[in-house]
């Protein structure tokens, strides 16, 4: 049975929420101009499952994110203008301008960093949760992966190792139905393997990812299974992207999902599935999606003027930022 918070915390993850939103389709708006020199994959759809998790997280517990990664670094607490100058490829950038959108860093609030490479950021994510355990630090490391990635043989050879380790890892799949154009039930037989496994070798668990209620007891169960030291869990959500697999707009044209399939997911939005329930529960007033948007539109629009304002690198920085041995 999911746990229905008050409606002041609701309002947060509804404010959460919105604020992915809003700024995902600020890019898709600005996206046609060519200023922004980076590829994007937008979340549009997706907010839950950032929201719901990342609201059991302190800034001191680490995040590994993949190429879909603008709402797991917001909902992170990454800084927005940080975020929007990186996809101008700008200094004041949180990867200084040389990451775009798929590699987005911000230490101070944990996200320990975003990857193109599919699957890439889980053995990062399982690397992290072996130095929490080797220092001794009450912290969890989580890490968000797509469908994409359960295809790939480091994800197995990852929660094996942490299972043996019992190491404090969160493996978040979110499953949103495709590998580019590819169904997910054309490349996996079954649900995932660990769906599978028994409950004392590793908590798993499987959830609405549009229903931020429902994945917030799920997330929540997870982390304090992990903070607790009782060794790592898997949680998977089914959610669905609205937008193509890159650059905005819809790819209904490409023929892989049709007008009708997306739209039957809008029909299941996250934030109109809070919105329903706020005005089912009497803690949605007229006013109130206005009073939370009106400064988030505010604050986007800061962003997106301070990235424009902002300096582009120069050739004597290519040497910045490298690790180097002494």
């Amino acid at each position: 049975m999911n746990h229905f918070p008050a409606r002041e915390a609701a309002l947060r993850l509804y404010h959460d929420m919105l604020r992915i939103r809003m700024f995902q389709e600020k890019i898709e708006a600005e996206y046609h101009l060519d200023e922004m020199k980076t590829p994007v994959h937008l979340y549009i759809g997706q907010e839950a499952c950032a929201v719901g998790v990342c609201a059991h997280l302190s800034d001191s517990d680490y995040l590994s994110s993949n190429h879909r990664s603008h709402g797991h670094y917001l909902a992170k607490g990454g800084d927005m203008k940080a975020l929007t100058a990186e996809l101008y490829c700008r200094k004041t950038g949180c990867s200084k301008g040389f990451g775009g959108s798929m590699h987005l860093v911000d230490t101070k609030v944990g996200h320990m960093g975003s990857s193109s490479i599919v699957g890439g950021g889980i053995p990062i994510a399982t690397g992290l949760g072996l130095a929490i355990r080797m220092q001794q630090k009450n912290l969890v490391s989580v890490v968000f992966f797509s469908d994409g990635a359960a295809d790939e043989g480091v994800l197995y050879e990852s929660v094996n190792y942490a299972i043996l380790r019992q190491l404090p890892v969160v493996f978040v799949y979110e499953n949103n139905g495709f590998s580019v154009c590819s169904r997910t039930s054309t490349r996996q037989a079954t649900d995932c393997v660990f769906q599978y496994l028994p409950s004392p070798r590793l908590l798993r668990g499987k959830t609405d990812g549009n229903d931020i209620f429902a994945v917030s007891d799920l997330a929540g169960a997870a982390v304090d299974h992990a903070r607790r030291g009782e060794g790592p869990a898997f949680i998977e959500l089914a959610t669905y992207r609205m937008r193509g697999h890159s650059g905005a707009g819809s790819d209904a044209n490409l023929g892989y999902r049709t007008a009708e399939e997306i739209a039957g997911w809008e029909a299941k939005c996250p934030i109109r599935n809070l919105e329903t329930w706020l005005k089912a529960n009497g803690g949605w007033l007229p006013a109130d999606q206005e009073a939370i948007a009106a400064p988030l539109r505010r604050e986007i629009e800061e962003a997106f003027a301070f990235a424009r304002r902002s300096s582009l690198p120069q050739a004597e920085d290519l040497g910045l930022y490298l690790y180097k041995d002494s």
